[in-house]
């Protein structure tokens, strides 16, 4: 099939034609006569790679009416990376087209040019949500015209807590549109979008669902947690016409990896969200033309490269969820090209091997870290095979080679050659002369070794969950974190009044500190302020990170409130791990703790202020208790202490106090010793 038997508008197939396009992808060849026939409901699948932008980009552009200034189209994506692949794929394919504005809207750059830009007419608007919820607040874009909305890397803005805006977004759109929701994986909060804001969505799937490319092949190799890095180093080394990508967990890990790599002389760079988007711009434009070879990235960050030549893909860390190595490896493989996913394991992660094997229904090569000896040999004859392959210009070398000649005329063959070997390889000796020969870990002798270097990915051996098609369940449930004592409680100064929500704080958090959604705990919103937990071992990067940030025009406060603080988590200072006590601090839970049901913070029927102190039984309103008088007990007088002039009544005794000898009710408060030396000489008590 080519694409003029699709039914596309001339100009675009010569827009497409002129790019080199001549045969659609199979998710194209499902998808775009479907949507330029029916124009329904659709939920396209298939892994990274496969031409999904052209897969909805193609129909959009042949149903918009480019003479209206309205803007008809609107696709959602979760990076700006993406953002600015996607549009420019969207302006190449609409070159020939008259009249079509693609305006693409993201954070980190100016809002008011972007808003210029809307307002002079924009059919397509390409969006990260943040940056749309933004322009709509302030009114300065109109939705009611929409007439087909995209949702692309749809299991990655879930990912990234985008629920909540994706949700605002739509309720702005007309009820009768068309929702094109195009993903690589189809988890169950994808499914749950699918059902809420679709009718009867036409489903394609391009091999199985949550299934990798077939192009790709998956290698692992199993290394101590200490030579991690090593054996990073010597993997490059071994493939030396390597154009790849190293993917770390958090923005910390790729700069430090980056910076390693580029003071030890590999052409690499890091591309993270704490760079600008002028310094990612920059980046990603030399990756591109192949003028830097190794680009270390976030996973987020590296969501809208759409390159196709790349070679490698670098796992230095696994990612937290299946998806996630689906994305990764997707990045290479693409147009139909082969290429190769690598992950670096300790002896401890082989579970995760298993569980992405069941899930991209391919099967991992375990591989040996090369040797110093094997590197130096295959850096020896990719040299050797690039000299030989070399062309020789003799004109140009001809006046040169008398002086040459001189030179090294009375050099044997073979000592010309040692020579000339020898002064381009001799680093490359020298630095593995000292070298360990071995690098590989034994995935069960090993496991000792690797608990006491990486006890800050303990919580790997917690969240396993491979059957869902993740290492953990998301985030940590509330109340473990709430008694995990690796968990810091924080304070913020934002809230729902302010239009904060938890996903709003999930993205700020995992944005900024390059954090996993796992390593946060509870959160709770509150009218006018937050809080939430999160993995005590990240708290000075939280602090220094999050403090000051822009929310929407409002400068983010944060605090590490004190141990024991329990404001925002419903805990109160008497309960224990028992459950309730009584106030006399007892056993009979059932006499007064128990009679209603505690309320935990946020869930009364208005907020409370809990940076008050909390007032105690007993306790005075104005604050704590006043020991400068002594507590009334149970028959004293209001006035002050007790009165021992006045026997105390016993146990079923009348009101009236009878005279002594005659079966008095009450008995004197201080016996004698004579009086008390007999059972018979005790008063008795008088029933009324």
């Amino acid at each position: 099939m080519t694409f003029q038997e699709l039914g596309l508008k001339n100009e675009i197939l010569s827009a497409i034609t002129k790019i080199g396009f001549v045969n659609p992808t199979p998710i194209q060849q499902q998808a775009i006569p479907y949507l330029l026939e029916k124009q329904g409901d659709l939920v396209g699948l298939a892994s990274t790679g496969t031409g999904k932008t052209a897969a909805f980009g193609l129909p959009m552009l042949h149903l918009i009416d480019s003479s209206s200034k309205h803007t008809q189209g609107l696709v959602l994506c979760p990076t700006r990376e993406l953002c600015i692949q996607i549009t420019n794929d969207l302006q190449n394919y609409s070159e020939f087209l008259g009249g079509v504005n693609v305006v693409p809207v993201y954070g980190g750059t100016d809002i008011v040019k972007q808003i210029r830009q809307i307002e002079r007419g924009a059919q397509i608007v390409v969006a990260t949500p943040g940056r749309l919820i933004d322009l709509i607040e302030r009114k300065k874009i109109k939705l009611q015209t929409i007439q087909y909305v995209v949702l692309d890397e749809a299991d990655e803005m879930l990912n990234m807590g985008f629920k909540e805006d994706i949700d605002q977004i739509l309720t702005q759109t007309p009820a009768e549109k068309s929702v094109w929701l195009f993903s690589a994986t189809m988890p169950k909060e994808v499914a749950s979008i699918a059902k809420n804001y679709m009718e009867s969505p036409f489903e394609i799937t391009v091999g199985g669902k949550n299934e990798g490319n077939k192009n790709i092949e998956h290698d692992y190799y199993v290394v101590r947690e200490r030579d991690r890095y090593e054996a990073l180093k010597r993997i490059i080394d071994f493939n030396p016409d390597i154009y790849g990508l190293i993917f770390c967990r958090t923005r910390m890990e790729t700069g430090k990896v980056a910076d390693k790599l580029m003071a030890e002389g590999y052409n690499a760079e890091p591309l993270h969200g704490d760079l600008s988007q002028a310094q990612r711009d920059r980046v990603m434009d030399k990756f591109r033309q192949r003028t830097l070879q190794i680009l270390v990235a976030t996973d987020v960050a590296a969501r809208g490269i759409d390159v196709t030549d790349i070679t490698h893909v670098i796992h230095y860390n696994l990612p937290e969820d299946v998806e996630n190595y689906t994305h990764r490896s997707g990045r290479t493989a693409r147009a139909g090209k082969k290429g190769i996913s690598i992950a670096l394991v300790n002896s401890k992660e082989m579970y995760k091997i298993k569980a992405i094997e069941r899930i991209i229904k391919s099967n991992f090569a375990v591989k040996s870290v090369p040797s110093p000896d094997q590197i130096c040999e295959i850096r020896l004859m990719h040299m050797v095979t690039k000299i030989a392959d070399a062309p020789a210009d003799n004109n140009r070398m001809n006046k040169y080679m008398p002086a040459v000649m001189e030179k090294l005329g009375h050099f044997s063959n073979e000592e010309l050659v040692q020579r000339f070997v020898s002064g381009e390889f001799n680093k490359l000796l020298d630095y593995y002369s000292g070298s360990s020969n071995d690098l590989n870990a034994d995935s069960k002798s090993d496991r000792g070794s690797d608990r006491n270097s990486d006890r800050n990915n303990r919580r790997d051996r917690d969240d396993r969950n491979s059957d869902s098609g993740s290492f953990s369940k998301g985030r940590r449930s509330e109340s473990s974190s709430r008694n995990d004592e690796n968990f810091q409680r924080f304070f913020v100064n934002l809230g729902r009044r302010d239009g904060f929500n938890q996903g709003a704080l999930l993205r700020m958090v995992c944005d900024n500190t390059g954090m996993d959604k796992s390593g946060i705990g509870k959160i709770d919103i509150m009218n006018n302020f937050s809080f939430f937990d999160a993995e005590k071992s990240q708290t000075e990067m939280i602090l220094s990170k999050l403090k000051g940030t822009d929310f929407e025009g409002k400068e983010m406060s944060i605090e590490q409130t004190s141990k024991g603080d329990s404001r925002g988590s419903g805990e109160s200072k008497g309960e224990g791990r028992g459950g309730s006590r009584s106030f006399g601090g007892g056993g009979r839970s059932e006499r007064f703790g128990d009679r209603k049901p505690k309320k935990e913070f946020g869930s009364s029927y208005r907020d409370r202020d809990d940076s008050k102190p909390k007032r105690e039984f007993g306790a005075k309103r104005s604050g704590g208790f006043d020991d400068s008088k002594p507590k009334r007990e149970y028959g004293a007088k209001k006035s002050g202490g007790f009165d021992d002039s006045k026997p105390k009544r016993e146990f079923g005794g009348g009101f009236k106090r009878k005279e002594e000898g005659a079966g008095a009710g009450f008995k004197s408060p201080r016996r004698s010793t004579s009086s008390s030396s007999s059972s018979s000489e005790r008063p008795r008590v008088k029933r009324k």
